[in-house]
């Protein structure tokens, strides 16, 4: 018996994109208005803000949960804005680190077939339908990205932000990997896999750092962002 999935041709109305050729004109003042909206409320804030993601599933007795929290929560006392998803795990606990340090916490949250809830602790929220414009806002309005441990969709946002800086689409910014245990597979694979078979260039390993600490990335973040 074959193992590959099967996926219906009859039920394309529930995914965004395919849905699209039904209105798709229409649906284009949709999506312009989440960008105006986007831009609008958040090129008002004025203080550099640090976007930090990871995995929604990451519960609040977890160590990450905690290492995020702490994080956010310095960056807020030293005046940073917290950027996250605005959902649960990971997001939850930047944004509730924000929180407690009395900072900007924004929450930019996106609308998915099993609803994702906004975490309690968002004092800037912001509702997303379609994923490529909330991409937009992460990549317009921060200054630098913490990655902590996440699923496809934290390694979406990695790629996403690496690709753009690598091909000089955005201006370079700190891109930093929480936990060297997580990502060490990763940043081996990518060194030996397509840094040694010649698909990207040694100086492609700078783009981003990797550390355990949150002393050391904070410490790293108001080195390399200043205002």
């Amino acid at each position: 018996m074959s193992n590959h999935r099967r996926f219906s041709l009859n039920r394309e109305s529930q995914y965004c994109l395919n849905s699209m050729a039904r209105g798709d004109s229409w649906r284009m003042f949709r999506i312009v208005a989440e960008f105006v909206e986007g831009f609008d409320t958040l090129s008002e804030i004025k203080q550099p803000s640090v976007t930090i993601y990871g995995s929604a599933r990451t519960t609040e007795d977890h160590p990450d949960y905690q290492k995020a929290r702490e994080i956010a929560r310095r960056l807020a006392e030293y005046g940073y804005g917290v950027v996250t998803g605005g959902g649960p795990g990971i997001m939850e606990a930047a944004n509730r680190g924000a929180a407690e340090g009395e900072g900007l916490s924004i929450g930019l949250n996106i609308d998915l077939p099993h609803e994702q809830e906004g975490n309690p602790y968002v004092n800037l929220p912001l509702d997303f339908r379609y994923f490529f414009v909330r991409k937009v806002m992460f990549m317009k309005y921060s200054m630098a990205f913490v990655c902590m441990p996440g699923g496809l969709g934290s390694l979406d946002e990695l790629f996403e932000s690496l690709t753009l800086i690598q091909t000089r689409k955005i201006k370079p910014f700190p891109i930093i990997l929480v936990g060297s245990s997580f990502w060490s597979g990763l940043v081996d694979w990518i060194k030996e896999q397509l840094l040694g078979s010649g698909k990207i260039v040694e100086e492609d390993l700078l783009l981003f750092e990797v550390f355990d600490e949150a002393d050391d990335i904070v410490k790293y973040i108001r080195k390399i962002v200043v205002f």
